[in-house]
């Protein structure tokens, strides 16, 4: 019998504030049409005051618990991947594990900007498989708007906040197409550092600092990294693209999407968008595309998936799922 780990339940949240292009075009010099037809952002979620990283968190996980129909009592792991933690210590997960109240087991953060999510993910996985554990909570949780430099057009307008989580659960199958993570793919290569930062840390600057980004340059990269990464969870499992029911990208910008999806050869109606809503939340984009996915009833027991994303460091990754 082999061990799986199955996604169980999915969830999702978002701050009140909603901020859209118009808006925008009253704090710097953009306008509507100016970040439609470079990004195909029309809103995003700003956090107000009360609204962390954690609270967010939290809120998605409730949700992913309730779908997932356990009691939170039962996860004995939380992974959260962000980039914007409440405190440089503790991690923001052991917050989360407070707060639903299923103290005593592992909790940690995985820092890997917007690929977080998917590094968690893997992890959680690999901790199911070897038997640490046996009910994951693996979210993406963030408030990028706290990085952002709001003099700096380019890159305010392209982020916003939110979370998104899954219950995983290990169940044991014969079945080759049983539900469960088939294959994920990660990597790095911290030579590009200088095309997507924060221009702060507390061992260099003592601050937080704000996000900077070469935005044509990254372009390149993730269109090919993404296509590439892809193509490597196919080959591990041995699928075709076109065994693919759903692509569920990171959420960045719309043409990042467009371009791996043609790469690819994949149709743009089995590829899930919410960057029109959401813009960019880095590790929580994922996740939340997912779950909206999930809710509307697009993604279905039994669909094969694939998620994938790209962040800074450069970080990527793909996992393929069976729903």
């Amino acid at each position: 019998m082999t061990l799986r780990a199955v996604i169980t339940g999915t969830g999702s949240a978002l701050p009140v504030r909603r901020v859209d292009n118009e808006e925008m075009a009253r704090l710097v010099d953009t306008s509507d049409d100016w970040i439609r037809e470079r990004t195909g952002i029309r809103s995003r979620y700003f956090a107000g005051e009360g609204e962390t990283t954690s609270t967010l968190a939290t809120a998605a996980a409730r949700k992913a618990i309730e779908a997932a129909g356990i009691d939170a009592s039962s996860i004995d792991l939380i992974v959260l991947g962000t980039t914007t933690p409440d405190q440089t210590f503790p991690a923001t997960a052991t917050t989360v594990q407070a707060a639903l109240g299923c103290n005593g087991g592992m909790a940690f953060d995985v820092q890997a900007v917007c690929s977080g999510f998917l590094y968690a993910l893997g992890v959680a996985d690999s901790m199911i498989r070897s038997g640490m554990a046996s009910k994951a909570l693996v979210i993406g949780a963030e408030t990028m708007s706290r990085l952002l430099d709001f003099d700096d057009r380019g890159t305010c307008v392209l982020f916003g906040d939110g979370a998104g989580a899954v219950v995983l659960e290990g169940r044991e199958s014969d079945d080759p197409d049983a539900p469960g993570i088939l294959a994920t793919k990660l990597h790095a290569d911290g030579a590009h550092n200088e095309l997507l930062f924060v221009d702060g840390g507390a061992s260099t600057t003592g601050t937080v600092g704000k996000l900077r980004m070469t935005g044509n340059q990254v372009f390149k990269h993730a269109v090919n990294n993404l296509a590439d990464v892809l193509r490597e969870v196919l080959e591990i499992s041995g699928r075709q693209a076109s065994d693919i029911d759903w692509v569920v990208p990171h959420q960045a910008n719309s043409r990042i999407i467009e371009g791996t999806a043609k790469k690819l050869g994949l149709p743009m109606d089995r590829v899930i968008m919410t960057v029109d809503q959401h813009a960019n939340t880095s590790a929580a984009s994922v996740p939340l595309a997912l779950d909206a996915a999930v809710r509307d009833g697009r993604i279905v027991p039994g669909q094969l998936i694939v998620l994938e994303a790209m962040g800074g460091g450069f970080t990527w990754g793909a996992s393929l799922v069976r729903m």
